[in-house]
């Protein structure tokens, strides 16, 4: 039997992740938590530490969340009739995902709380003069607003076809974040026509309509400059 490679089981995967947002609302609240707070740890100033806390406890609750929905299919399938363990078993993933919320939310406080009392424009400031943050930040809301518009739609695979196309929000994400932190003009010019190229090769391909290359597109110019023109 032919083993699948690796972009086909990374394939996999992702559709895991968009058949949770699709069917499961909490975890498309899940999501809409997350650009939230990524953005509010843009606005407070994070540091390194507090972002990886951030990221961690992210990753932690969306992968128990989708664990207890994965439990709960199989469950479902197995027990057709009422049962008391199959309750358990629910209640007990359900449980799991709980705990992690409240670490969340306790975690959160405790980064948050301070600079809530005292918010001012330094934070802005701060960031700016650390532009790897702003890297992070930005790749990672696009990465979740890319999979939460992909989760409407069902047309194509994660990384093959869909509105809107990752690749060419990458792309053009990417090359305006260079324009931002170079000072190489040569170096903006390329990694722009690289993503032009990027962009014309997926429609080229026929992975991707126009409009969902467009789409894609505008999404990775307009999110980044508006991070790096703010922040």
């Amino acid at each position: 039997m032919k083993k699948d490679g690796f972009l086909e089981s990374l394939n996999y995967a992702i559709e895991g992740i968009v058949n949770a947002l699709r069917t499961q609302r909490s975890m498309k609240i899940h999501f809409i938590i997350a650009i939230l707070v990524m953005l509010f740890s843009l606005i407070m100033g994070v540091n390194r530490l507090e972002l990886i806390f951030i990221f961690l406890i992210i990753c932690c609750i969306m992968a128990l969340e989708m664990i207890n929905t994965a439990l709960e299919i199989v469950v479902d399938m197995l027990a057709q009739e009422y049962s008391i363990k199959a309750k358990l078993a629910k209640n007990t993933a359900a449980g799991a995902v709980l705990i992690a919320v409240i670490g969340g939310v306790f975690g959160g406080y405790l980064i948050f709380a301070d600079r809530i009392g005292s918010f001012s424009f330094q934070f802005a400031a701060a960031i700016s003069r650390k532009p790897l943050h702003l890297v992070f930040i930005n790749l990672g809301l696009l990465l979740l607003i890319i999979i939460f518009w992909k989760s409407f739609y069902k047309r194509g695979k994660p990384l093959e076809g869909g509105m809107p196309s990752g690749h060419s929000a990458l792309a053009f994400s990417v090359a305006v974040m260079v324009y931002f932190l170079s000072t190489s003009n040569i170096v903006i010019s390329l990694v722009f026509i690289l993503a032009v190229l990027t962009a014309h090769s997926r429609v080229d391909s026929g992975v991707h309509s126009l409009k969902e290359v467009i789409a894609g597109s505008v999404l990775g110019i307009i999110l980044s400059v508006l991070i790096f023109v703010l922040f």
